[in-house]
């Protein structure tokens, strides 16, 4: 697959499964792909570019990163990244951390100021299309914290239309399990940084992350299972 090695052709070989399944892009696409600075985001964006060189669908990526203003940045970090693989990009720096008190500071609270800045950066620049960087194993621990905490079935869609189809996101790794990106981070030496955010060990969703590992070791396909069931829903098995 083009230029593609070992891990790295695997991770396209679903990115590109993902796409098509999903119609995710389209000839001409901006691609704002949101990148945190982790191992998702950055194989992401490395790929997605990479792909640029062979697929038929002929597309842009940008680099988008907000910069919400904790102490141990990596906004100089990133940058020079993007320069030293030649990525267009930009940083976004947000006020949001230095207004808000700190007993209201959780993990929704970081997400939902990050969505904003990144669709009001991506309309500003003309985007179509949001990538983000959540894999398969994103994708069954939402399942299980909406079913536990939320009382409800649904998770993280691979192609999501908001606001009227305004802001259109995609998860272009929804096939890919979590093991395989943090292979191809290893071999490539990414450099990956985790969250800074002091929540981000113990939240409900990496307890999730938790009880599955522990249940892949009598069932090894619990993420496939959960992620086909998704889209083999029994109806008339439903109240």
């Amino acid at each position: 697959m083009g230029t593609l090695k070992g891990t790295a052709y695997y991770i396209s070989k679903g990115i590109g499964k993902a796409i098509m399944d999903y119609k995710m892009l389209a000839a001409g696409d901006k691609i704002a792909v949101a990148v945190s600075g982790g191992k998702d985001s950055l194989t992401l964006l490395r790929i997605l570019n990479e792909r640029k060189k062979f697929v038929p669908i002929k597309y842009e990526v940008i680099a988008l990163h907000v910069d919400m203003g904790y102490p141990k940045s990596i906004s100089k970090k990133l940058e020079k990244y993007f320069k030293r693989y030649g990525v267009e990009y930009k940083i976004i720096k947000s006020d949001a951390l230095k207004k808000t008190p700190k007993n209201k500071i959780n993990c929704f609270w970081c997400s939902w100021n990050r969505r904003r800045e990144l669709f009001l950066a991506a309309d500003k620049l003309g985007c179509t299309k949001i990538a983000l960087g959540h894999h398969m194993d994103d994708i069954a621990q939402t399942f299980l914290l909406n079913l536990f905490f939320q009382g409800e079935i649904s998770t993280m869609k691979p192609k999501q239309e908001l606001f009227g189809g305004k802001v259109v996101l995609i998860r272009p790794l929804a096939y890919v399990p979590e093991e395989l990106i943090r292979r191809f981070a290893a071999e490539v030496k990414l450099g990956q940084d985790t969250c800074v955010c002091p929540h981000s060990t113990v939240s409900n969703r990496a307890r999730m992350g938790q009880i599955i590992r522990e249940l892949e070791k009598v069932c090894p396909d619990i993420k496939k299972n959960i992620f086909r069931s998704l889209k083999r829903v029994k109806k008339d098995y439903l109240l």
